[in-house]
């Protein structure tokens, strides 16, 4: 039954994402597909997935209890703060940051995790704004300086 109720949660939450991603509407054209297909390619694929265990739930779910259950709220903590840190320290630090959080999280190395997360905010935010030509923010933070 816990299933079934966090799908009708999710469902709606993925409706008001989509109103809100539908709102979208950039002065000019700057990227081929605009700036609203991501977030309504993101709110599909989630609806789908919240609206296949609405339909087959699993019989018996195993939420998380004791530690496991800590890290998935601070792993839910880190994606809220990535949210909001993400327009302010821009993507690549902001990337950065996220990556050594949750790499800690899952046990992994401070190197490792710091690493992983040099490799994927700078090569996200290279091959998207380069490469795609999708443009991500470097960050207010970096307009101070």
């Amino acid at each position: 039954m816990s299933d079934r109720i966090f799908a009708t949660v999710w469902l709606a939450f993925c409706a008001a994402v989509a109103w809100l991603a539908w709102q979208i509407d950039a002065p000019f054209s700057y990227e081929p597909i605009g700036p609203r297909a991501y977030p309504l390619l993101l709110t599909g694929i989630m609806a789908a997935s919240a609206a296949w265990l609405l339909v087959k739930p699993d019989r018996e779910p195993d939420w998380p209890r004791g530690a496991l259950r800590v890290k998935a709220f601070l792993l839910l903590a880190g994606f809220l703060a990535y949210a909001m840190l993400f327009e302010w320290l821009g993507f690549p630090l902001a990337t950065v940051l996220a990556t050594v959080v949750i790499g800690r999280l899952f046990d992994g190395g401070w190197r490792e995790s710091a690493i992983a997360g040099v490799v994927l905010g700078g090569g996200l935010w290279y091959f998207f704004d380069k490469l795609l030509d999708v443009t991500l923010p470097l960050g207010r933070l970096w307009a101070l300086a």
